[in-house]
């Protein structure tokens, strides 16, 4: 029996169990939710200094225990030892909207599935999709240069990472749906941190879970389609291809529940970087001009495509949005639970134990990282990092289930830095401080305001 089967029928442990931890519970049902979600890095940040790197709260109706810094990132996401899940960790928040996708499987299951969908980001379908990127990037980026002024960023980064998604993932010819398909992305991503958790009659729940039954409707439809025509160089035609280690072709309701995450995990966490990315850009114009320059040194004429070998000459900025990744990461915390009785500095913690570490916190130790709210790419210069602890900077988790988009992330951002920078300069308005709230994922309130005017 696979461990993460045998996990399943865990409880969590009683609370008499964890009293020996320190930590405040708050109020009787609530416990600590709203204080949490009303400033989640102050929350962190404040339990921290009462009661050190281990403690106890009570949050979403449990008690469970969190763990900071760099080695207890190591501990639970490199988990050599095999002990904490993935699936009992983020189930409740996912597991009615995305179930069985990579991120809520574990273990023997897990590196099977990961090592089955690896083929869909290997260098040839890279390339197509860097070539696909390209061409939408581009000719939204010309759209915002015809329209100078104001714009609100995020909703703008949203919209055309969405419209990217869908190309990339789905392939160019996916044709009228996509709008309609978009619109069921967006409601599921909702969904999956609305406070109702049940899918009453005109929650956000129930529009998510109407938005599943049409994706996977696409899907169903879409697979044996794709199967029949060869050589489709998307995502999903990748997937459709896919086999296990013992040949075998992945079932159709894997396709579409590994579809269903990945579309949802590239697409609010990239809208979320990069709307962070261009936002430090526009607030620090030296950093602009230096990345500007760099991408001018590439000697690329305004309509030539972007290959991977020109991604590879933007160094710096490469540094630039690691510096935004590590200020605001797209997941800015990790539930595991624990499936075996375990210790971590001191403490011993019983199995069924709802544990979190916070990559949030540990991106803005001082200790690690000097003057963690100024932005300063030089931290990502080979020479600074290379006595950093390697589970200081963990933006895409760690371990086994590190994220399968992390290369692709990487060249969405740089593809789009080329063509941002390459035809408008970002300012914010005179006076404005952007206001950030940074759970689940972070986004900006008001959408983000900014000047962009053609370079």
């Amino acid at each position: 029996m696979s461990m993460v089967h045998a996990s399943t029928s865990l409880t969590p442990p009683k609370r008499n169990s964890l009293t020996h931890i320190p930590g405040d519970e708050g109020w009787p049902i609530i416990g600590k939710t709203l204080t949490a979600l009303a400033d989640p890095k102050g929350h962190v940040e404040e339990n921290a200094r009462k009661y050190g790197p281990v403690y106890r709260s009570h949050m979403f109706g449990e008690t469970s225990i969190s763990l900071l810094g760099p080695e207890a990132n190591e501990l639970v996401m490199f988990d050599q030892a095999k002990q904490f899940s993935s699936e009992l960790g983020w189930g409740r928040i996912l597991g009615r909207l995305f179930p069985r996708g990579l991120m809520l499987l574990d273990f023997d299951e897990h590196r099977a599935h990961r090592k089955a969908l690896s083929v869909a980001f290997k260098s040839g379908p890279m390339k197509s999709y860097l070539a696909e990127l390209d061409k939408g990037i581009a000719a939204r980026i010309a759209k915002w240069r015809q329209k100078p002024g104001e714009m609100l960023l995020y909703p703008a980064v949203k919209q055309l990472t969405l419209d990217l998604a869908a190309t990339s993932f789905l392939g160019a010819d996916i044709g009228s749906e996509v709008t309609e398909i978009n619109k069921a992305f967006i409601d599921m991503v909702a969904a999956s941190v609305a406070p109702i958790r049940y899918p009453l009659p005109g929650t956000q729940m129930a529009r998510g879970v109407a938005g599943r039954k049409r994706i996977v409707a696409y899907f169903s439809e879409q697979i044996p389609i794709r199967r029949r025509k060869a050589g489709g160089e998307d995502l999903f035609s990748q997937l459709c291809r896919a086999t296990h280690e013992d040949g075998a072709l992945l079932s159709e309701q894997d396709i579409i529940d590994h579809m269903s995450f990945l579309m949802m995990a590239a697409h609010d966490t990239l809208t979320s970087s990069l709307t962070s990315f261009v936002g430090e850009l526009a607030a620090h114009p030296e950093w602009q001009n230096r990345l500007r320059n760099e991408i001018a040194d590439l000697h690329l004429a305004p309509d030539e495509p972007t290959g991977l070998d020109h991604l590879d000459g933007l160094p710096l900025t490469e540094m630039a949005f690691k510096e935004a990744l590590r200020k605001k990461p797209p997941v800015p915390s990790m539930p595991r639970r624990a499936v075996r009785d375990f210790t971590f500095m001191g403490y011993a913690i019983p199995a069924g134990t709802l544990v979190g570490v916070n990559q949030l916190f540990t991106h803005h130790m001082p200790e690690i990282w000097i003057e963690p709210d100024t932005f300063d790419p030089t931290r990502f210069a080979d020479k600074a990092q290379r006595n950093r602890h390697r589970f200081a900077f963990v933006p895409f988790g760690g371990g086994a289930h590190m994220c399968l988009g992390l290369h692709f992330a990487y060249m969405q951002a740089k593809c789009f830095a080329r063509h941002f920078l390459q035809n408008l300069t970002v300012t914010l308005p005179e006076g404005y401080k952007p206001d950030w709230q940074m759970w689940p994922i972070p986004k900006p309130r008001d959408g983000l305001r900014v000047v962009v005017k053609p370079v």
